[in-house]
């Protein structure tokens, strides 16, 4: 069966996440030692185990302890004999499909993403902005609605989630102002999403800038299985520059509804996400409803579900 792995992207983080597998599997606890050893600075375990959430979800720090939890269970998933046949991910999951493709190392995705959640913190300072979740419409009104707004303020469209569910972000005022006129032109409801930053938007050009500096010292591989990006909403090609594709990914808009279509439309079957959480796993369910697919979905969150998932795979395999 044709699998993909999902990686989830900031928001997703809880205190307490991966403390069940460091207890319980030997390889995971290793891991998470190692990148402590390898990122002292950063404390890790300690934020991912003790938080307080305050401290873990500051940009700064989720990110980075989003992708040792990732790499983590991702080197579980191996263990067990699953991989992927094709990886994407949502903003910084994205960078958690590049290392499944074997572009970076794990220790350089756990010091990569440390660094661009610093850097995109520092690019937030001091902007008030709002993200408000659009449900229950299409994309054009989005699109049509923030591309006419001519009132004080930015707003933009940052999210494509799946079908009739999307997300703007900009300015405190522009946001407030557009989410008015959605629901005017039809939008069922609209959500307040909590947000450190204005990711994905233009405010976001002084993180992106960093990160080509950062990524000129590195030396990316070349992909070893089929990669969806985010700001494309298609497979990565050989002619794609991944360097410069990221550095326009934390200040553009995520494609994920479009990376779910593709990858249902060419035989994807099994759909593993690797949070925590399963937000990705509810948009792969709304996007293969609206396509009249049917498909399995696995979210590892906890223990209990990375054991649930191995045993009816196994049940599969024996049928």
């Amino acid at each position: 069966m044709k699998t993909a792995f999902l990686y989830a992207g900031q928001g997703s983080q809880t205190v307490g996440m991966g403390k069940d597998f460091y207890d319980n599997y030997g390889s995971f606890r290793s891991f998470i030692d190692s990148c402590d050893v390898a990122n002292p600075d950063l404390h890790l375990k300690e934020k991912m185990f003790e938080g307080p959430m305050e401290e873990l979800s500051k940009t700064q720090n989720t990110q980075a302890c989003m992708a040792a939890f990732a790499a983590a269970t991702t080197q579980l998933l191996y263990e067990n004999g699953i991989r992927p046949d094709v990886t994407c991910g949502l903003s910084l999951g994205e960078y958690g499909a590049l290392y499944a493709a074997n572009v970076f190392s794990a220790e350089e995705y756990v010091r990569l993403t440390a660094f661009r959640g610093r850097v995109m913190a520092e690019a937030a300072n001091g902007i008030a902005c709002a993200m408000s979740a659009i449900i229950g419409t299409q994309a054009e009104v989005v699109e049509r609605v923030c591309r006419e707004y001519t009132g004080p303020g930015y707003v933009t469209a940052t999210n494509y989630n799946c079908p009739g569910q999307y997300v703007i972000c900009g300015d405190e005022e522009a946001v407030t102002n557009a989410e008015a006129l959605l629901k005017e032109n039809g939008a069922r409801r609209v959500v307040r999403i909590a947000v450190s930053g204005p990711f994905h938007t233009k405010f976001m050009a002084p993180a992106g800038e960093q990160l080509r500096e950062y990524f000129a010292k590195m030396a990316f591989a070349k992909p070893q299985i089929p990669l969806l990006l985010n700001v494309t909403g298609d497979y990565y090609n050989e002619a794609d520059d991944l360097k410069e594709i990221l550095v326009q990914q934390v200040q553009s808009a995520v494609r994920m509804e479009a990376q779910i279509r593709k990858m249902l439309e060419t035989g994807v079957e099994r759909f593993i996400e690797i949070g925590p959480g399963s937000v990705l796993g509810g948009f792969v369910k709304k996007t293969a409803r609206a396509m009249g697919m049917q498909v399995d979905i696995y979210s590892i969150d906890t223990m209990e579900d990375f054991v649930e998932m191995l045993d009816e795979i196994a049940g599969e395999n024996n049928e």
